[in-house]
């Protein structure tokens, strides 16, 4: 069914506060542009050294006729995505939006503006929108040559540049995207490296200038400054992060297969159950999941990609509770499982099936009822007094006082991860 609009004031799944991120937890990261033509990596320019010209002809080919943004949010809203961030401008310099600045565009080349296609379907599917913006631009001819970028040891990179041009430019379009596409809660800006930082980007400026055009907005850390989230990518954190000491908002930017751009020849791909099991510890975390997706040359996702978000989603509707709105928990989860909380509600996620009971430390006298998440079959209980050795051999005699046994069936549940929600006694 499709969600109320995070337009919406009165949207009861998305607060109109940034809050909204942590209700979230999960969504989309879609790279999609010229190297997907390519089919070998989003850096493929910069690693093959090609000339303007070489990589100019993905330009003449660029036909994404596959590309419906509306069937794609529809995919990310049935497998539990709640927001969805695509690269308007990646590397390369090619936008997927119109730009007064730029003939470099998916609306020069093709007529049409990606970037309006994507936030009108995400905004009608109920999801929260956030734009991608790299601060690299190999196309731009004020651009400077650096380690990373595709004309480094030739001649054609030698001819003046001017950097103070190219963060004008930058900024011109960073105004056109949060101007002229309505609401846009996130900015993942990317990235800052040695030579290229705060002073190259004009940092404070940009966040400056978001913050004004976009109350309310998120951006990410990878200006070089404070952001407003972290983004840890490709490595899953196994504990709520902290800068300063002091816990920080934070999201994992992973790829299901280790390439953000389409790449047809790489099927390393991650396991569905893998994938839940990362979302999970990221909730568990504090944090949020953001799993790229990168569609083909024509637009369309592969069929891989499209069965990891089914086999996701088939896990999220069920079990969508213990991830959209809940964070960590306060209690220590047993060995080989996983806590969320949200509220009175607290989810054991088991990463390794137990034979038969199950004991949980702590929480004697704190649950009136205990359920499988799937299906809502009761899951039966004993409280330990810690004086003896409970009867029926339940557990064994050097559990704790305040150790809640439960009893599980012997066959694991068919799902990804089987979940048991614990209802906490409001009172304690």
């Amino acid at each position: 069914m499709t969600g109320a609009s995070p337009d919406s004031p009165g949207s009861a799944d998305f607060p109109d506060s940034t809050g909204w991120f942590e209700a979230a937890r999960f969504g989309p990261f879609v790279h999609f542009g010229l190297y997907s033509l390519a089919a070998r990596h989003e850096w493929v320019r910069s690693r093959e050294a090609m000339s303007p010209e070489e990589y100019g002809r993905y330009l003449e080919r660029f036909d994404p006729d596959l590309f419906d943004a509306r069937q794609l949010a529809r995919a990310a809203r049935e497998s539990g995505m709640r927001y969805a961030v695509l690269t308007a401008k990646h590397h390369d310099g090619f936008c997927l939006f119109g730009s007064a600045l730029s003939d470099y565009t998916s609306v020069r080349a093709t007529g049409r503006d990606l970037v309006r296609e994507f936030v009108d379907a995400m905004r009608a599917e109920g999801l929260r929108v956030g734009l991608y913006y790299s601060l690299l631009d190999w196309h731009h001819p004020d651009f400077t040559v650096d380690e990373h970028h595709p004309l480094r040891g030739a001649e054609a990179g030698r001819e003046p540049r001017d950097m103070a041009r190219y963060r004008a430019y930058m900024a011109g379009q960073i105004r056109e995207l949060l101007t002229g596409y309505g609401r846009i809660d996130l900015l993942f800006f990317d990235f800052t490296y040695p030579g290229k930082g705060p002073e190259e980007w004009g940092s404070e400026q940009l966040m400056s200038m978001a913050q004004e055009l976009q109350p309310g907005i998120l951006v990410n850390d990878r200006l070089g400054i404070p952001g407003d989230y972290v983004t840890p990518e490709q490595y899953q954190p196994d504990r709520p992060l902290e800068r300063g000491g002091e816990q920080v908002r934070w999201e994992a930017c992973h790829t299901l297969n280790g390439s953000w751009g389409y790449d047809r020849d790489n099927h390393a791909y991650k396991d569905p159950a893998l994938l839940v099991r990362m979302l999970v510890q990221s909730v568990a975390c504090g944090g949020n999941l953001l799993l790229n997706v990168g569609p083909t040359g024509r637009g369309a996702l592969d069929p891989r990609a499209r069965a990891t978000l089914r086999a996701i989603g088939a896990w999220t509707e069920p079990h969508a509770r213990s991830v959209h709105g809940a964070g960590p928990s306060p209690f220590q989860a047993p060995a080989n499982a996983l806590y969320t909380q949200s509220g009175n509600r607290l989810y054991l996620h088991l990463l390794a099936w137990p034979l038969r009971h199950l004991h949980l430390p702590g929480l004697a006298g704190r649950v009136r009822c205990a359920q499988l998440l799937h299906d809502g079959s009761e899951i039966r209980f004993h409280e330990m007094d810690g004086a003896r050795h409970e009867h029926n051999n339940l557990a064994p005699p050097d559990q704790p006082r305040g150790t809640l046994t439960l009893t599980l069936p012997i066959t694991r549940p068919d799902v990804l991860l089987p979940v048991i929600e614990l209802e906490l006694d409001g009172g304690r």
